[in-house]
């Protein structure tokens, strides 16, 4: 994503820049729904500005970095502070497009488990516990993203993500959990397809949004 389309000052674009600030859309305290570490209590930080454009996505209200404030990273260190938790998801958006390395740090300093949800498509920074790589066709992740992976988790929509999973999957390291997840407005329609593609193929695991049927965030 190109900086100069954010509607910020100079000042601000090279904080960002740095780290030292991000556009965080939201923060708070919930349990983990998806993916290997579902059922952990975490707070979970949503940082705003995507332009991978999953047409599915759910939380569209994330694209548009010019709608969440700017805002230091030391603030997010201690509001993260105020939870039982040490565990932190770093989501988005697409995180990945921001130097992350500040903020890590930070929470790295207050003793924090850290886990990023990325779909990769730009280069990680920062130092984290897991990274989920979540790879979107629209803009698939870069090669040196696979091998940062602990978590793959593809998203089917339909009959031909199964295949994308497949040539994705073998672009991972072998410790690499494997997980295929239902697009959530196809769940009755997918979900009985992965059941048995992962009944055939027990590489495999799956995901699902349990924090939906939780009625949680």
């Amino acid at each position: 994503m190109d900086f100069e389309n954010i509607k910020i000052s100079e000042e601000d674009k090279q904080q960002l820049k740095l780290g030292n600030k991000l556009p965080i859309m939201e923060e708070f305290y919930t349990i983990q729904g998806e993916g290997y570490n579902t059922g952990k209590p975490a707070y979970f930080v949503r940082v705003g500005g995507c332009d991978v454009g999953c047409h599915w996505c759910d939380v569209k209200e994330s694209w548009n970095p010019n709608l969440h404030p700017l805002t230091d990273v030391w603030q997010v260190v201690e509001n993260s502070k105020k939870f039982p938790a040490k565990s932190i998801v770093v989501t988005g958006g697409e995180p990945s497009i921001y130097n992350l390395s500040k903020i890590t740090q930070l929470l790295k300093n207050e003793q924090f488990e850290l886990f990023l949800e990325t779909s990769g498509a730009y280069p990680i920074t920062g130092e984290w516990d897991w990274i989920c790589l979540s790879p979107k066709k629209t803009q698939p992740p870069i090669s040196e993203n696979f091998k940062l992976a602990n978590e793959l988790k593809v998203i089917i929509f339909n009959k031909d993500d199964f295949k994308w999973a497949e040539t994705q999957s073998q672009r991972v390291e072998n410790q690499c959990k494997l997980y295929l997840q239902p697009e959530w407005s196809k769940l009755e329609q997918i979900l009985p397809q992965i059941i048995e593609y992962v009944k055939n193929n027990p590489k495999w695991n799956i995901s699902l949004q349990t924090h939906k049927y939780m009625n949680i965030p």
